[in-house]
């Protein structure tokens, strides 16, 4: 997508020295754009596991950089095999709750097994990071494709007034490589010439839609309106809200769905208002694995530092301060679980589906058991 009129990926390989992952640093964001250069494993891990880079897509992109990096690393190492297989493990354990990240990683993993020699590994695992990352432009891409169906309908009911969409959290092109999941509708409606508009969740903590989804909307000249996390429940009662579109982090194959903490609530808000609330997500997302969210997704506990301080602009300077009493303790749940039954529908790259394993795996027959 487009900052100041310039197209950007959020993550991708440095033009002048392939070595170097650069990347947007999305600490700063909406006050500054940085980008930042990563030169090493460790480096690539902060920044995953201190959120220089989050979203579910782009989690896994930068873990397939990530993997590739190691490669580089371990050609000077006495045992290639084993720091890689040692990075894999790093990697993996710096965010547990996106499902991307693993499989990323993974899916590294098995193309390096293919061949032997360590400029074999390394020459497999920069095209490998690089097809990840292309990958999920494209898949987010069609998710816009797929999705734009939903709001095309609802225009259509309304006479072509205004469409206005809820969302909580960030599952725009900063989440992911470009497009984003949530979003990537939005943007499609926007281009066919829908009228829509966007209630953004502030989403605390660390407030990624007042920051992030509010930064690339303006970015991308779609109307919005940031709201406190409790709004959303009072605008869907008074019928300001058409629909509900959420990303998730990791979803099971039966359909119940991680997401940012809160995303529960405005999924039982909009049930009891009769508003249809859509997941979209690639398929990278999915955990097959797993049929039980609530029993069996981890949920990330985060600092609660996260909670306690809040930093934004004063001055023309960036500063963080504390906004709860200095000795409270405070919990820091980073995910919650929405389940199959609150969802109206799945929106993957493969078209839209019930959040049903019976109509998830008509979308994916290959992983049928």
């Amino acid at each position: 997508m487009k900052v100041e009129g310039k197209h950007y990926r959020t993550i991708w390989l440095n033009e002048e020295n392939d070595t170097i992952i650069n990347c947007i640093d999305q600490r700063f964001l909406p006050h500054q754009f940085v980008i930042e250069r990563l030169s090493s494993l460790s480096e690539l891990i902060v920044a995953i596991a201190d959120m220089h880079v989050r979203g579910a897509g782009l989690i896994g992109a930068a873990a397939g950089y990530g993997m590739y990096l190691a490669a580089l690393e371990a050609k000077s190492n006495k045992e290639p095999n084993k720091y890689i297989q040692e990075a894999a493990t790093r990697l993996i354990a710096s965010r547990p709750t996106a499902v991307n990240l693993e499989w990323a990683v993974n899916r590294q993993l098995q193309a390096m097994a293919m061949v032997s020699s360590i400029d074999e590994k390394i020459f497999v695992a920069r095209k490998t990071a690089q097809l990840i990352a292309d990958e999920d432009a494209s898949y987010c891409k069609r998710i816009g494709e797929h999705g734009v169906a939903v709001i095309e309908q609802i225009s259509k009911q309304k006479g072509g007034e205004v469409v206005n969409v809820l969302t909580h959290c960030n599952a725009g092109w900063l989440a992911f490589v470009d497009f984003g999941s949530a979003t990537a509708p939005i943007y499609e409606a926007q281009k066919r010439g829908i009228k829509v508009h966007v209630w953004v969740d502030e989403t605390r903590p660390r407030n990624q839609g007042a920051s992030l989804t509010a930064w690339e909307l303006l970015q991308q000249g779609v109307p919005h309106t940031i709201i406190a996390d409790n709004t959303g429940g009072h605008l869907m009662q008074h019928k300001m809200v058409d629909m509900v579109i959420t990303g998730a982090d990791r979803v099971t194959r039966t359909g119940d769905a991680a997401n940012k903490i809160g995303t529960y609530l405005k999924a039982l808000a909009a049930k009891d208002n009769l508003i249809p609330f859509y997941v979209a997500l690639p398929s990278s997302s999915f955990d097959w694995k797993l049929r039980d969210g609530i029993k069996e997704i981890e949920i990330e506990q985060r600092n609660a530092d996260e909670v306690k301080y809040i930093t934004g602009m004063c001055n023309d300077e960036l500063k963080t301060v504390l906004v709860t009493p200095l000795k409270s303790a405070a919990a820091n749940y980073g995910f919650d679980v929405t389940p199959a039954r609150l969802i109206t529908g799945l929106i993957s790259e493969r078209g839209i589906c019930k959040a049903n394993e019976k109509d998830i795996l008509n979308l994916f027959p290959e992983k049928a058991e």
